[in-house]
């Protein structure tokens, strides 16, 4: 049975097209099965506008004849560009089957939509200066770019941009799966709205996978507070980030959330304050997940509050400065599950605490460092990553850009120390947390601050139950 949500490595997806093959397909009629489906996706965007179709000399070109083809046959208004001749048997059989004409590099061509099948998947250098400028010239004099699988000049595998002052695109129709770049910057910047089009791939094992919308249950009708989860968020030096990570763990379906801070100072009516010593009140038994580190602070009672949170035989979400200060040793008794939240800067410094070299792309990082840590790791930033000691990895759809100021981080934390204090498992709280986070950024619009996304949670957690 096909899945629609897998991410995979050019290796894996050759592998699972040569299955199909061996399966008794072959590479033409996987073609045809790609090209028309992507077809279908153009044919809508062109609306009986003219269409270009840019053809590379490999299969990404052949699918561009395939699509051509295609949209010829329906009566739509069709032109191919061809960079070079076909090089494999496949692109040459579809271009023998294009009714149309193959107009030469330096035709002068404008129109609605240009269709990108110079490249697909495999580049691994950068176009030449006379692709570069074809393909650039071409999405100058048309209004609309569509990528067909990925933009050519993108590294499927990171994510990573071989050329720089690449086109924009309104749509990339991935072929078969998705790829790493659909998600990772800064290729996921200039993809555009994102469309699947099946060709029979069967599921991977170990396969990383798109984070879906959670499907979260009310509280039992016999629930009370305590059976819905009691948070524990240690506070520090920056009290505001600590309220703002509890009220966003209020909204997240936390039945009691406490926060540990020094002061009342601030705090909302609704949210529980304790002021006394932290090593007395997280021994409470009653827990069932702690917070730590917004607001946290690095000195020797910051280290002290991170020891003490992290003795509290439940789940941990480890945030900000608390992560700065982890180390090996810190998590070396613990048998619970521990959730860090690192942005760019903290997974560099939690790379370095556990002597990893930081090499890779930001998956293989997230997954070297949650198998040398034992850490669920949650690489938040405008390409959010989440791994799991055992292998397990997501990657999360692109959210607004207006997430990127102060505070949204502590707002993301409370939301997944919320969702794991309900007994969710690490790993699903850790998505469904991120999921909330996007979502409620979303209901949020535009120039919003952390404390209204926080408002927020509890209309984008409603969305999914």
């Amino acid at each position: 049975m096909p899945k629609a949500d897998q991410i995979l490595t050019v290796t894996q997806m050759r592998e699972a097209e040569q299955a199909l093959i061996d399966a008794g397909s072959s590479v033409d009629a996987l073609m045809q099965i790609a090209g028309r489906g992507a077809a279908d996706w153009v044919w809508r965007m062109a609306a009986h506008r003219k269409v270009t179709v840019l053809c590379g000399p490999g299969n990404n070109g052949g699918d561009g004849y395939v699509i051509a083809e295609t949209i010829r046959e329906r009566g739509g208004q069709v032109s191919v560009v061809a960079a070079t001749e076909p090089k494999t048997d496949a692109a040459r059989n579809a271009r023998a089957l294009y009714g149309g004409e193959v107009l030469a590099p330096g035709a002068e061509v404008s129109g609605d939509v240009l269709v990108d099948c110079l490249f697909g998947s495999g580049l691994t250098r950068p176009l030449s200066q006379d692709l570069f400028d074809l393909l650039t010239g071409l999405a100058a004099h048309h209004h609309h770019c569509v990528a067909v699988d990925l933009p050519s000049g993108v590294q499927s595998d990171s994510g990573m941009l071989l050329n720089e002052g690449l086109p924009q695109y309104d749509l990339t129709i991935a072929l078969g799966a998705w790829k790493f770049a659909h998600y990772l910057m800064p290729a996921s910047a200039i993809v555009g709205a994102l469309r699947l089009v099946p060709i029979g791939v069967a599921p991977v094992e170990g396969a990383a996978t798109v984070l879906g919308a959670p499907r979260i249950a009310a509280p039992d009708a016999d629930a009370h507070k305590y059976r819905r989860g009691l948070l524990a968020v240690v506070g520090g030096r920056m009290p505001g980030a600590a309220l703002l990570a509890a009220r966003a763990a209020q909204g997240g379906g936390a039945g009691y959330v406490k926060l540990f801070a020094d002061s009342h100072d601030n705090a909302p009516a609704d949210l529980v304050v304790e002021t006394g010593p932290l090593s007395e009140v997280l021994t409470d038994d009653r827990n069932s997940a702690v917070l730590v580190g917004p607001g946290l602070g690095r000195d020797g009672e910051a280290r002290e509050r991170l020891a003490v949170a992290l003795a509290d035989p439940v789940a941990a979400v480890v945030d900000a400065d608390a992560l700065v200060l982890l180390t090996p040793r810190a998590l070396a008794e613990r048998a619970a599950p521990t959730i860090a939240t690192p942005h760019e800067g903290e997974l560099a410094a939690l790379e370095r605490a556990f002597e990893l070299d930081g090499a890779g792309s930001r998956p293989e990082r997230a997954l070297a460092l949650a198998r040398a840590s034992g850490m669920i790791v949650v690489a938040k930033g405008p390409d959010t990553v989440i791994a799991a000691p055992d292998g397990r990895l997501a990657c999360a759809p692109r959210a607004t850009s207006w997430l990127s100021t102060a505070g949204t981080g502590d707002v993301l934390a409370g939301v997944i120390a919320s969702r794991v204090s309900n007994g969710i498992p690490a790993f699903e709280a850790a998505c469904e947390g991120v999921w909330l986070h996007g979502e409620a950024a979303r209901l949020c619009g535009a120039a919003f601050t952390a404390g209204q996304l926080a408002a927020k949670v509890p209309e984008a957690l409603a969305a999914y139950l």
